[in-house]
C-alpha cells in the first residue's frame, strides 16, 4: 500500500465506523465497533479482495480465497467482484449474501439474511444494483439485475424482482410498491427504523 493510499484507507475505516454508530443505536464505542461488529469486518475483507480481484486475473483465485476466508469467519459472503459504495452497515449480518455483479450505493444498510443474486447463470450483469442509501430488510431477497432507486426501503423478507423507484417502500412476494413519494422527513425518520414496520 502506498503512502498516499494509507490515509484514504484509515479514512473510510473512520467513516465505516461512524455510520455504523450513527445506523446502529446498540453502538457503544468506536472501540466496540471495530472489534466486534462482524459486517464491517466483513466489508473491510472486500475492500482488499475486491483490489485483488480488479488488480490482475492472476489475482482473482487469491481474491475469491479471501472472500471465502471472510465467509468463514462473519457468515457474511461478498463477492470479490461486487462494487461496494462507501460507508455499506451491515447489521447483524449473519447470511448475508452479495453476488459478484452487484452494485451497492453509498450510506446502504443491510440486515441479516439478505440475498443480492442473480437469477440466471449466464455471463454479464445478473446481479442488483442500490442506489445511495437504500436499507433492506431481514431476510430480503433482491434477485436479478434491478435497480433500487436511492432512499428506496425493502421490507423484512420481501423478494424483489422488478426495479423499485427511488423513495419508494417494497414489501411482499413478490414485492410490490407500496409508497412511492417520500418527503426528506420521512427519509431521514426512517433511517434507523427496520423496514418490516411498512408490512
Amino acid at each position: 500500500m502506498t503512502a498516499a493510499a494509507r490515509p484514504r484507507a484509515l479514512d473510510a475505516v473512520r467513516e465505516d465506523i461512524a455510520a455504523a454508530r450513527r445506523s446502529d443505536p446498540a453502538a457503544r464505542s468506536d472501540l466496540e465497533v471495530a472489534l466486534v461488529y462482524s459486517g464491517l469486518h466483513a466489508v473491510w475483507l472486500h475492500r482488499l479482495s475486491h483490489r485483488l480481484w480488479t488488480a490482475s486475473v492472476v489475482l482473482r483465485p487469491a481474491a475469491r480465497a479471501l472472500s471465502q476466508f471472510g465467509r468463514f469467519l462473519t457468515g457474511i459472503e461478498i463477492h470479490p467482484g461486487a462494487t461496494i459504495g462507501p460507508r455499506l452497515f451491515i447489521d447483524h449480518g449473519m447470511g448475508v449474501v452479495i453476488g459478484e455483479t452487484a452494485e451497492v450505493g453509498a450510506d446502504v444498510m443491510l440486515y441479516h439474511g439478505v440475498t443480492l443474486g442473480g437469477r440466471t447463470s449466464s455471463h454479464g450483469k445478473r446481479h442488483p444494483t442500490l442506489g445511495d442509501r437504500v436499507v433492506v430488510g431481514a431476510g430480503a431477497k433482491v434477485l436479478g439485475p434491478v435497480t433500487i432507486g436511492e432512499d428506496a426501503r425493502i421490507g423484512a423478507n420481501a423478494v424483489v424482482v422488478h426495479d423499485v423507484p427511488a423513495g419508494a417502500v417494497a414489501v411482499g412476494v413478490p414485492a410490490t410498491v407500496r409508497q412511492v413519494t417520500r418527503t426528506t422527513e420521512e427519509v431521514d425518520a426512517s433511517l434507523y427504523l427496520d423496514p418490516a414496520i411498512y408490512i
